[in-house]
């Protein structure tokens, strides 16, 4: 529950400068001015140094500023969290971070009109972000095993829609009064959890006294090859003998020496699936942070809401998320082949983010409808690879057992889908500018797909596999004379 809070306001202050983008910059002909202002300056509405035609592309940079420092800080974030006591470094990031979202709005409240200071505050921003993914997922995959791990990432990610959420309705609340108060409450609030996870995060079974031990480890990665070997069950799902005497030697008090060492980069990069899955993570995070950052004011362009309604309306792309990423957790659970699912809901994406851009704006309710379903399908993907692939790499076979990599494997596979993400919103906001709508979306189903065939060799491999069990367990017919 800790992490699952804990995540949620990471997500919870990113979302406000989507909602607070349509006050930054809009159109001041359909607003009646206060008096004394000057009304030959098309632009009086607008918050310096957003009142320009090309605003858009400083929305934009803004969004690069903290998704490139992400993404860059993330490969280093993710070795150190291997080295340390996640529960100090998630807590120390969610305090940065949320001084930085503090910042933002305090922008709007001391009048300050300097790109260069938001600018800032967005790379701080993203560098102190990039402690909650590694933290929280090396976190959970330290208390769960592997079965049913697909199911129990899928729910539990959907902090991130929810984040998304709140994020969102909170900041829509203020907007339009004041929109320095869409960053503020959002700030205070992630202080407060990070103060809970200060105090009370275990960040791993061995800090309330248990642990795996070796002779355990050992017999759960030999169980494919010796099928003796005694069914068995440990804390999550790990294995337990049958035998009292060897249960009892399951849990243990953690020793002071020995320990596993942390993996090297290199040594995260060469375990099979790490590439693939990173590369289609790229094009899967710039399609969902595209939508993250620019949904509420293409909404609020491309229909007569305002801009309060078009950030809560948005919300709906966040609860198809949260559907998607329960779906594809149960999907690759039963299936035994996450490739195969990320590459079936890449399938029908593309469609839908069609049918989106053409019929989106024809009323509310198939508004609604097709944000729900491109939210399944943009967001199941990307939950299932940043979530249980990831924490199954992080523990493969080709380790040997010998090293930490959860964290690390994480890392680079959010930090390489990050780079995506950061290229994603400021392609839009120059395409949204110097075009139409309409080829944003062409470009975000572009990669949709490319992000389909980053997978055709493992969906491939999968599929053999699939085809390989069934012969073993298909019966056979003898003919007898």
């Amino acid at each position: 529950m800790l992490t699952y809070f804990t995540y949620m306001t990471y997500h919870l202050t990113r979302k406000p400068i989507s909602v607070v983008k349509s006050i930054l910059h809009q159109n001041c002909s359909g607003l009646v001015p206060p008096p004394g202002t000057d009304t030959t300056d098309d632009q009086w509405c607008n918050w310096a140094p957003f009142n320009t035609s090309d605003a858009n592309t400083l929305l934009g940079a803004l969004d690069s500023a903290f998704l490139f420092s992400y993404a860059g800080a993330m490969f280093i974030s993710g070795m150190v969290a291997e080295r340390v006591d996640l529960r100090y470094f998630l807590s120390l990031g969610m305090l940065v971070s949320a001084i930085f979202c503090y910042l933002f709005g305090l922008g709007k409240t001391l009048s300050i009109h300097s790109i260069s200071f938001y600018l800032l505050v967005q790379a701080g921003a993203g560098i102190a972000q990039t402690t909650g993914w590694p933290g929280t997922v090396a976190t959970v995959g330290k208390w769960f095993g592997n079965s049913k791990k697909g199911l129990i990432f899928g729910i539990w990610n959907s902090h991130t829609s929810l984040g998304n959420i709140l994020g969102t309705v909170m900041a829509a609340e203020f907007v339009e009064a004041d929109w320095a108060l869409s960053f503020i409450y959002p700030a205070l609030g992630m202080g407060f959890v990070g103060t809970l996870v200060w105090l009370f995060l275990p960040s791993e079974p061995r800090h309330v006294g248990l642990v795996i031990s070796p002779h355990a480890e050992s017999r759960h990665s030999r169980r494919s090859e010796d099928e003796d070997e005694p069914s068995q069950v440990i804390v999550g799902d790990q294995p337990q003998s049958d035998e009292a005497d060897e249960s009892t030697a399951l849990l243990r008090r953690p020793s002071r020496e020995g320990g596993e060492s942390a993996v090297s980069l290199s040594r995260a990069l060469a375990i099979p699936g790490v590439l693939e899955f990173s590369l289609s993570l790229f094009f899967a995070k710039l399609v969902s942070y595209t939508f993250l950052y620019w949904l509420p004011l293409y909404i609020n362009t491309s229909t007569s809401l305002t801009p309060k309604q078009s950030g809560e309306l948005s919300t709906a792309f966040d609860v198809g998320g949260v559907a998607g990423a329960v779906l594809a957790g149960l999907l690759a659970d039963a299936a035994g082949c996450p490739a195969l699912v990320c590459a079936a809901f890449y399938t029908l994406c593309a469609p839908v983010l069609l049918l989106y851009q053409r019929w989106g704006a024809v009323s509310y309710a198939l508004n609604v409808s097709l944000l729900v379903l491109a939210g399944v399908l943009v967001n199941g993907p990307y939950a299932l690879i940043t979530t249980a692939v990831s924490a199954d790499l992080g523990t493969h076979s080709s380790l040997a057992g010998d090293a930490k990599a959860l964290a690390t494997v994480t890392a680079i596979i959010d930090g390489t889908g990050s780079i995506g993400a950061a290229v994603g919103p400021m392609l839009a906001g120059v395409v949204s500018s110097s075009g139409s709508w309409s080829h944003v979306f062409y470009m975000l189903i572009s990669c949709d797909l490319l992000a389909l065939c980053l997978l055709l060799r493992i969906v491939k491999s999968e599929v053999l596999k699939l085809r390989q069990e069934r012969r073993l367990t298909s019966p056979r017919i003898i003919r007898t004379e």
